[in-house]
Formats: structure tokens, C-alpha cells, sequence
């Protein structure tokens, strides 16, 4: 019976060694892909800040809200840019994602555009309100990739078939912190504070006019902000990977220490009753 356990307990430890194996692997793997998101995003952000500096400048050389990125409309119908993972195993990051854009979605007519294979399995059941697919881009996207998903949601906003887009992301904060958010990217919202701020700082003329050239980088700033996000949330993907690896590791082995300790608890019960199976066959033969 002993034996019988011994050997069931050898074969968990072996289980669970394989696994360790694969976890321990996979969380490198994830830690090699961390240092280079983060110099990604760590590229990308004076961009971004650079852009934004920009359009909130012409955004207030622009005040008679006759550009049509920024003119309010009755909302009707919203679309949803949802940024997920490629692959699982990375804990509640595409979890809580999801969790998000479902609370953000409630109570809407709602259109979404995926990015991400997690994002595109977790939709494709709602195929009706998916508009496009973007699987497997993030780990080697460009800026100039994010041109044809962005002129694919102006298009839509231009004609009035979605009257408010939300871009929903993972931010880096830290390696052990990300932060699933949602922002609305048309129609374009400035603070008045803000745009008051650049008036009063800089004073520009715009030719042919402040909307001609704020319409025409619209896009532009629309392609940074996507591309920001796309390299936030990968960064974001693989540092929760790689915590949950770590987890994985960490659990592995002491699952393998509870395990040693049981197979050497039943060897020692096998020996005792070994001996004490000799010691009474030796009291018979004596008798």
C-alpha cells in the first residue's frame, strides 16, 4: 500500500516539476519581452506628449467649435477600440480589460474593433457589432500600422455612422501595476483650462486657418495616440505575464516541497513496517 503511494507521489513530483519547467521559461521569455515594451513605451511617450502639446495649442486658436472632430452631436450609436492580448496564461490582464469595456458598453448601441486574438475570440459572439479583427499586431507594430485602422474609424465618425469613438487600453504604470482604462477619442474634448493656457503662452498664426491645419493633423495625433496604446498594453501583457509565471514558479515549488515531505513521510512508513514485519517473523522462528 505504502508502495503503491510512493510511487503516485513520484509521479506528481515529476507532474509538477514539468510544469515549473515551463513556467520558469515562460516567465524569461515574458521578462526579455518586459525590458523592450518598456523601452517602447518609454520612446513613445514624448511623442504623444508632443502631439497632444500641438493640437490642444491649435485647439485654442480653433474656439468656434466648427471642426467636425469636435462639434458635439446626439450620440446614437458608440464604437469601441478594444486592445487585448494575443495569448492567455497572463493573469486578470484581459480579464479586466474586457470587465471595462462591458461596464463603459452598458446601456449603449455599441459597434467594437478588435485588437488582439483574446479580444477577437472574446467578441466573436457578438459577431453582429464587430466592424474588423485585428490579431497579432502588437508585438511588432509601426506607426504607420495604426493608419488604416484610424482612417477606417474617421471614416465611420465622418459619415455619422458612430458618433462618439472610446479607445478602450492597458497602461504601464510599473512592472507589478497596470491599469485598464477607457478614453474617448472623437468627438475630440479640451479642457478650457488647457486650451486658455496655450492661448495665453503662444501666440500662432495658422495658414490657411487654425481648423484647416487642425483638421489635418487630427489624424495624425489619432495615429499616435492608437500606437501609444497598442505599445502600453504589450508592456502591459507581458509584465502581468511574467508576474503571473512568477506566481506559477513560486507555487510549483512548494507544491514539490509538500510533495517531498509526503514521499518521505510514506518511505519512512514503508521501512517501519518492513522492520516490523521482521521483528515479528523473527519472534515466530524464536518461538
Amino acid at each position: 500500500m505504502a508502495a503503491g503511494n510512493m510511487k503516485q507521489i513520484r509521479r506528481r513530483i515529476k507532474s509538477v516539476q514539468s510544469t515549473m519547467q515551463i513556467t520558469k521559461a515562460m516567465e524569461l521569455v515574458a521578462s526579455s519581452k518586459v525590458r523592450r515594451a518598456k523601452e517602447r513605451v518609454e520612446r513613445s511617450r514624448p511623442y504623444f506628449d508632443t502631439l497632444y502639446d500641438t493640437i490642444t495649442r491649435i485647439a485654442a486658436a480653433n474656439r468656434d467649435g466648427s471642426s467636425v472632430y469636435t462639434k458635439p452631436r446626439e450620440v446614437k450609436k458608440s464604437l469601441y477600440l478594444v486592445i487585448a492580448g494575443d495569448r492567455g496564461l497572463a493573469g486578470g490582464y484581459n480579464a479586466n480589460i474586457f470587465k471595462l469595456a462591458t461596464a463603459q458598453m452598458a446601456g449603449k448601441d455599441t459597434a467594437v474593433i478588435t485588437i488582439g486574438k483574446k479580444a477577437q475570440e472574446h467578441y466573436a459572439k457578438h459577431a453582429d457589432s464587430v466592424l474588423a479583427d485585428y490579431p497579432g499586431i502588437a508585438e511588432t507594430m509601426r506607426i504607420s500600422d495604426t493608419h488604416s485602422i484610424v482612417r477606417q474609424f474617421l471614416d465611420l465618425f465622418k459619415r455619422g455612422e458612430v458618433d462618439e469613438v472610446f479607445l478602450c487600453y492597458t497602461k504601464y504604470v510599473s512592472p507589478l501595476t497596470q491599469e485598464p482604462r477607457c478614453i474617448q477619442l472623437l468627438p475630440l474634448s479640451f479642457g478650457k483650462e488647457e486650451t486658455d493656457t496655450k492661448q495665453s503662452r503662444v501666440l500662432t498664426e495658422y495658414d490657411p486657418s487654425p481648423e484647416a491645419v487642425f483638421n489635418e493633423i487630427i489624424p495624425e495625433y489619432l495615429n499616435g495616440v492608437l500606437y501609444g496604446a497598442v505599445v502600453e498594453s504589450y508592456a502591459s501583457e507581458q509584465s502581468a505575464r511574467r508576474m503571473a509565471m512568477e506566481a506559477a514558479s513560486d507555487n510549483a515549488g512548494e507544491m514539490i516541497e509538500n510533495l517531498n515531505l509526503s514521499y518521505n513521510r510514506a518511505r519512512q512508513a514503508s521501512i517501519t513496517q518492513e522492520i516490523t514485519e521482521i521483528v515479528a517473523g523473527a519472534g515466530q522462528v524464536g518461538s
